[in-house]
């Protein structure tokens, strides 16, 4: 027999999460429109959005309707006035914000178009390869990622590991290994400039996007972006290798951290960050590992298994399948250094 007050609790969850899939296409037009940033700078009518940004007012009228029915943003009955608050400034507006989510909307638009490819994957069980999914991933998953590296990266992520930050400080060799468009490996070269990164990734349009960056930044002294794959990029006596957000897309990550020690000096250090994740799904049965998973089998899965090996460990490996995997390329100790929300930041040594 149907319960219905379970029912109509369900049915509640579904129109919110329905009404959350309606709003992608509303925030990322709000964004490219640049409604965000004007009324992060102060409350307007449609008219006033319309006249500010040029576009036309009914429109502005009804989208504005649609953010303050979201909660997105606050409407004055009164004044006719539509205001963003600074909570939420902070996930729209706010580029460098630690919450900034607009990336997360371009994600979920990419996923969608990801989807036939997947869906027949999911049927000969094969993979999806990195350079075959929708073109516009590669930007959107750096945007994704690059405000917990903006905020994190530099004054808490590099300091949690043992003695890094020093040999950072009067000069170290570093590999930023999947290093995508590059934010990471500048973020780190302008924090510190008397060290030496090499970006590797093995997607050729990536590695074209990371040295423009590094050209638009002023980010060229000490870095160098190069393709190269986890299992095969140069080096010897490394001082640091970083892996942001990858390792478990690799097909063998096992195979990754053998070449990772054969890279480093006998004092060096190999950092992963990773999305936050407990080693059991009863422990991952929330909002966060909700996004991440979905990324995982649209994403993180495919890839790995279009590779040889195919370990496919997923967005939420978790520390102990990810530890057991680094210690069995020939590591001798691995460790949580630090942790945030979204992500856990690994050292591993030799």
């Amino acid at each position: 027999m149907v319960d219905e007050t379970k029912l109509n609790a369900f049915i509640g969850k579904m129109l919110g999460d329905l009404g959350g899939a309606f709003s992608v296409p509303m925030v990322r037009m709000g964004d490219k429109l640049g409604f965000y940033t004007a009324l992060k700078e102060q409350p307007m009518t449609p008219k006033e959005l319309a006249a500010k940004t040029k576009v036309a007012e009914r429109y502005a009228r009804e989208w504005l309707s649609h953010q303050a029915a979201s909660g997105y943003l606050e409407y004055d009955a009164a004044s006719g006035q539509f205001a963003l608050p600074p909570e939420q400034a902070m996930v729209f507006a706010d580029v460098d914000s630690p919450v900034y989510l607009q990336g997360a909307f371009d994600l979920a638009v990419a996923m969608i178009e990801n989807q036939p490819k997947v869906e027949a994957a999911f049927r000969s069980g094969k993979g999806v390869g990195w350079g075959d999914q929708a073109p516009c991933l590669f930007c959107t998953v750096g945007r994704f990622f690059r405000p917990g590296y903006h905020n994190h990266l530099v004054g808490s992520w590099l300091p949690a590991l043992d003695g890094v930050a020093a040999k950072l400080e009067s000069g170290a060799k570093v590999a930023d290994v999947g290093c995508g468009h590059g934010f990471s490996t500048i973020i780190m070269a302008k924090a510190f400039p008397k060290s030496i990164f090499v970006g590797y990734d093995f997607h050729p349009d990536s590695i074209a996007q990371a040295r423009a960056h590094a050209e638009r930044h002023g980010a060229t002294a000490n870095t160098k972006f190069e393709v190269a794959t986890a299992a095969d990029f140069p080096g010897k006596d490394l001082d640091l290798v970083t892996f942001f957000d990858c390792l478990h897309d690799m097909g063998d990550p096992v195979g990754a951290a053998r070449h990772v020690r054969k890279t480093l000096k006998a004092d060096g250090s190999w950092m992963i960050v990773e999305p936050a994740a407990g080693d059991r799904l009863e422990d991952n049965l929330n909002p966060v590992s909700r996004m991440f998973y979905a990324a995982s089998t649209m994403i993180c899965v495919p890839t790995s298994l279009d590779q040889p090996v195919g370990a496919a460990f997923g967005a939420q490996a978790g520390f102990g399948k990810l530890s057991s995997a680094i210690t069995q390329g020939g590591f001798g100790k691995v460790r949580r250094a630090t942790e945030t929300p979204f992500n856990m930041i690994l050292e591993a040594r030799p």
